[in-house]
């Protein structure tokens, strides 16, 4: 729902009615993940929950839809190529009437994303409740019910432990609450704030990956000590630029399980009490840039520093993926294509080589 809120804020505010299909659960080669959207109000459409294959059947539902339903598409021998998705997934799709009367929680999680503060949004999508029926979580408070105060409890508790970890997916209950039941499907959006993707080495290279960094949706700082490279003028794309000691800045800055760390710099002096630093953080990711010959050096100096070599396993070294990269967007590209990698755990082959289904498990 991220990518479609500015457009359905606008008829939200403006007091309109429209429809909004969710994609709440996916099954093999599905091609968008649970939580893509699509909203539609007479002939216009923002979003998409299948890239293509279903959308014609979506728009006809959610622009005449009255009360939520739960529609299940995949493909069939008769209609794979009319509605169905001819990639051979199956993906379920609860589509709902949205307006202010019947949503009115979405102004309060419009503005929590807007200030990049963590929100969940529960929905009953199968079992003996009300389909459609909406708890809105943030960290410290919740809005709306499901129906049953016992069902709410549990739900705050889990949704919680999921936005801490910016999950979305499916949990089961009982009609009560009971974890231990799987009468009742209950759908999780967590809208977690953006990842950060620290870069470190104001150089033409750290532009490029900036602006890749912020094409994919990291909230992207760009640091250097050297006043003179690290500017705004330089890095517009980035979300901020600070000028200090790059080992200094890492030491006292937050850093998750989400947050990568690109190093940059290639200059020993900077990078290696940087990554004596990252390579002891929680991130999910820690590259550097630099030839094989820097990499070397680069290693027996981190173990004369006292670094392990599990902590030395963690570093991705030249950084990026083999795709004979030149040039600084080149480079990006090779970046972020190894951050995707892991996040999914795709191969980096080619997919004409690969076999079985081409959209992981979400």
């Amino acid at each position: 729902m991220r990518d479609v809120l500015p457009e359905i804020m606008r008829w939200w505010e403006s007091g309109l009615r429209f429809g909004l299909a969710t994609v709440v659960s996916t099954f093999s080669s599905a091609p968008r993940p649970p939580g893509a959207a699509m909203a539609v109000r007479g002939d216009e459409v923002v979003g998409s929950v299948s890239g293509g294959c279903v959308e014609g059947a979506v728009f006809e539902l959610a622009s005449q839809i009255e009360t939520p339903i739960l529609q299940r598409y995949g493909v069939s021998d008769d209609d794979a190529f009319a509605v169905g998705l001819t990639c051979g997934g199956i993906i379920d799709i609860l589509v709902e009437p949205v307006s202010i009367e019947t949503y009115p929680e979405l102004g309060e999680i419009a503005a929590s994303l807007d200030a990049h503060e963590p929100v969940a949004v529960a929905t009953i999508m199968a079992g003996p409740g009300a389909l459609g029926a909406r708890r809105v979580i943030w960290p410290g408070r919740a809005a709306g019910s499901l129906g049953v105060e016992r069902l709410d409890e549990a739900v705050d508790d889990d949704v919680r432990g999921m936005l801490a970890q910016g999950l979305t997916g499916v949990r089961h209950y009982g009609g009560h609450g009971e974890r231990r039941l799987d009468d009742l499907s209950v759908f999780v959006q967590s809208f977690a704030p953006p990842p950060r993707m620290l870069v470190f080495g104001a150089i033409d290279f750290a532009a490029a990956v900036a602006r890749m960094g912020k094409f994919l949706g990291y909230h992207v700082t760009v640091c250097d000590a050297r006043p003179v490279f690290a500017t705004a003028k330089r890095f517009p794309d980035a979300d901020e630029v600070v000028v200090k000691w790059p080992h200094d800045y890492l030491a006292a800055t937050p850093v998750d399980e989400r947050t990568v760390i690109c190093v940059l710099t290639h200059d020993p002096k900077f990078d290696v009490p940087l990554l004596e630093v990252a390579l002891r953080t929680k991130a999910a990711y820690v590259g550097a840039m630099g030839s094989r010959r820097t990499h070397d050096d680069r290693l027996a100096r981190l173990r004369e520093a006292g670094l392990n070599e599990e902590e030395l396993s963690r570093l991705r070294s030249p950084i990026g993926l083999d795709l004979g990269s030149r040039t600084p967007e080149e480079t990006a590209v090779s970046v972020m294509a190894e951050l995707i990698q892991l996040r999914w755990g795709g191969s980096g082959r080619p997919l004409s080589e690969t076999g079985g289904r081409i959209h992981g498990e979400v």
